[in-house]
């Protein structure tokens, strides 16, 4: 067993030192390889596993194009983002602001496919992580998108009863409605 474990561990320090893995994970060190990228999220696992290493390398990836425009690149996008959500607990990380954003932006991906899964995981994304003011609004704009005013408001005015933050967000995003925008949040307030 002593052998084994020997062997086990020789093995391991081997892997850390070729592929240059450190406990002070940085996203330049993240693989430029923009085929399957499973070597980075191999990396991201073995290392700390966190949402902020994650959303790191998932808007490094979509960097490589648009993905309103490329199947392709939706498809590997989507894949990526249900793989991370998996990975990360949401009782773990139900607080963490980039655990957030990978919800969110994983919904949204979704809503270019397949608007009734992208609403399912829109309210997983309010039900895991209600403290965020953006995580609402998201959501919010997805039902204006799809033409349920009522349920925009209503998402809106829910966020504001749970005390998300911050409630200038929200405010913008209510005042905006009333004024009947398509967008609740300008780029610049986003």
């Amino acid at each position: 067993i002593t052998s084994i474990m020997n062997r086990v561990r020789n093995l391991k320090n081997k892997y850390r030192n070729e592929d240059n893995i450190t406990d002070e994970f940085n996203c330049t060190k993240i693989s430029a390889d923009t085929t399957d990228n499973s070597g980075t999220v191999n990396q991201i696992m073995m290392t700390r596993n966190n949402p902020e290493d994650w959303l790191c390398f998932l808007l490094k990836l979509e960097k490589k194009g648009v993905p309103q425009m490329d199947v392709s690149l939706l498809n590997r996008l989507i894949g990526r983002y249900s793989q991370a959500v998996t990975a990360l607990p949401a009782e773990k990380y139900s607080q963490d602001e980039s655990y957030a954003r990978i919800l969110v932006r994983f919904a949204e991906l979704k809503a270019l496919q397949d608007p009734e899964e992208a609403r399912d995981q829109f309210h997983l994304a309010r039900l895991n992580c209600k403290k965020f003011a953006f995580v609402h609004v998201a959501f919010a704009q997805f039902e204006l998108s799809q033409e349920n005013e009522k349920k925009c408001k209503q998402i809106l005015q829910k966020a504001v009863e749970c005390s998300a933050v911050p409630l200038e967000l929200l405010e913008t995003a209510l005042q905006n409605f009333h004024l009947k925008k398509k967008q609740l949040l300008s780029d610049e307030e986003k």
